[in-house]
């Protein structure tokens, strides 16, 4: 398809299409001439992922570019090639480690991990920037005075480790290497929004229940 065809099916406009081929978030398209391209169903995938990680993801360009550089490199393992997209994604600061409740936090994040069984999750602790996140949500929780420990997450951990699991079931639905990429970015992006507003939904129909609406 040429560039106008390609723009009309993704919704994007030309100039923005144009402007993601100078960034290097999307491939060029085949060459027919001097002033004309081709573009193919790969394309429109590709297209339509970098409009869902801007505009739902509300990433910015280079962060994009970053996790797609490692979609796109298939001379890592399934593993690292995931983990490595998915780590590009925006993430917290590193916290304070001689701040006392980040010290807390961090003895109740191994904590959970270690009546969890959560080996591999154990071994990234020093890099992982899930980990990390998990840290400064509990130091955060603690400062206000709430003493969430891993007794109490580990309810929603679990929850959690079903939903990975049917995340990777639709990962390894996927037909190759980089769609499985893709699909785990896809996720990160798309559907921890959904699994949020359904959190919030879920509050508000448990507190309508044990309080009505007065």
């Amino acid at each position: 398809m040429r560039l106008a065809e390609l723009s009309e099916r993704s919704g994007v406009s030309t100039a923005t299409i144009k402007y993601y081929l100078r960034e290097g978030l999307l491939a060029p398209g085949r060459q027919v001439n001097a002033t004309t391209a081709e573009y193919d169903e790969e394309h429109l995938r590709r297209l339509r992922l970098v409009r869902a990680m801007i505009q739902v993801g509300r990433l910015p360009v280079a962060t994009v570019r970053e996790v797609l550089e490692h979609v796109d490199d298939d001379s890592l393992g399934r593993t690292i090639r995931l983990g490595a997209a998915l780590w590009a994604l925006p993430q917290v600061p590193e916290p304070d480690e001689d701040d006392e409740y980040v010290q807390a936090a961090r003895r109740e994040a191994d904590g959970l991990l270690e009546v969890l069984g959560w080996t591999n999750a154990q071994m990234l602790t020093t890099i992982s920037p899930s980990y990390r996140s998990l840290v400064v949500a509990i130091a955060a929780f603690r400062r206000l005075g709430y003493d969430w420990d891993a007794q109490r997450l580990v309810f929603y951990a679990m929850l959690m480790h079903e939903a990975a699991r049917y995340d990777l079931d639709f990962v390894e639905a996927q037909p190759s290497e980089a769609e499985k990429a893709e699909s785990a970015v896809i996720s990160a992006v798309l559907v921890e929004p959904m699994l949020q507003a359904l959190h919030r939904l879920a509050q508000e129909e448990e507190s309508a229940r044990r309080y009505g609406f007065e």
